[in-house]
């Protein structure tokens, strides 16, 4: 007698339209089956996925390293915290807002230095990190609160037809923000733009040879990566109604950094995956706190002797090069 199958099992998993529906059911019924202490677990976890995946698109798609990225986090709560608190801006109004003054600040400072590659770059990274950081504990003008922060944030609301002031509206909100980020750099990864940083990830000089402006592709990675931490920031203050320095320092770039390393460079559903292990890990090993660190460092080494391209890495095709070209023969992207 033959075994069963199950053909329409395999068919799901086998369909992309079909298995981002089951995934989306999933997230949409998830908040209704669990206490709200574990949907502000989800809450961090769309979080971190949000702050990966602007990272993954310095990191990942151009091949940049960034250890200073909770600078631009930063810069998205403490805009969203000062202009609520010191002006009355509504938070949802301070979204792009957020954005735009972190996008703005990876700019004035990236291009000076753009041109600088590997450690370099790294270092200016860590260090601009960092200088936010202590900058925001000097309390410039009276504004970031100094060591204590900013506290009094509004919850995010459109007058009195919404307000959003619950763990399960939250929950809702930031995984909204990231289904619409996944879906936009989805479609970019596939774009000129995408196939642009794919070149110059795999050789910078042979692609300014083919035409490509390399350093405005690479600032423009940094200022999208800045924007999204940005938004990020703006959704976490409002949650927590205050912020403070302690929130952004070194140990959260590495998270995030971390994050892309684990699950694939470049690999949107490898951030996912590392997003849900720097999330859950600390809860999942909570009865064991003293060595939590220890069992995290001793993940992080066995993968990188075993996964060292990551949990899901991303495969990559062949550049097109005819497809960057424009009608002059130019690589014009």
């Amino acid at each position: 007698m033959e075994q069963a199958s199950f053909p329409g099992i395999a068919k799901i998993f086998s369909s992309p339209p079909l298995r981002i529906t089951l995934i989306t059911a999933l997230f949409l019924i998830y908040p209704f089956l669990v206490s709200d202490y574990f949907i502000d677990i989800a809450f961090y976890f769309g979080i971190y996925a949000l702050l990966g995946l602007s990272l993954n698109i310095v990191l990942g798609e151009v091949g940049l390293f960034d250890l200073g990225h909770a600078g631009f986090y930063a810069i998205g709560a403490y805009t969203t915290a000062i202009l609520n608190t010191k002006f009355g801006v509504p938070i949802l109004v301070l979204l792009p807002l957020s954005a735009l003054a972190a996008a703005l600040f990876a700019y004035v400072v990236f291009s000076p230095v753009i041109h600088l590659q590997g450690d370099y770059l790294l270092i200016v990274t860590l260090g601009m990190g960092e200088i936010v950081r202590l900058a925001l504990i000097n309390n410039p003008f009276g504004l970031t609160g100094g060591p204590n922060g900013v506290f009094g944030i509004d919850f995010p609301s459109l007058g009195a037809f919404l307000v959003i002031d619950s763990s399960l509206e939250y929950y809702f909100l930031i995984w909204l923000i990231v289904g619409l980020t996944i879906l936009g750099l989805t479609r970019l990864q596939d774009s000129r733009i995408g196939r642009a940083w794919n070149y110059i990830r795999e050789d910078e000089t042979a692609a300014n040879a083919s035409g490509i402006d390399s350093r405005s592709y690479k600032l423009l990675a940094f200022v999208l990566g800045a924007a999204l931490a940005g938004v990020a920031g703006n959704v976490y203050a409002s949650k927590l109604m205050c912020v403070s320095p302690e929130s952004f320092t070194f140990w959260e770039s590495c998270l995030i950094f971390c994050i892309v390393l684990i699950g694939g460079m470049g690999s949107i559903p490898g951030v996912l995956i590392g997003a849900a292990f720097i999330s859950l890990f600390p809860e999942i090993f909570r009865p064991f706190a003293m060595y939590r660190m220890l069992i995290f460092g001793s993940a992080m080494i066995l993968m990188m002797m075993f996964r060292p391209g990551g949990v899901w890495p991303r495969k990559r095709g062949a550049v097109q090069y005819e497809s960057l070209l424009g009608d002059t023969g130019r690589a014009d992207v």
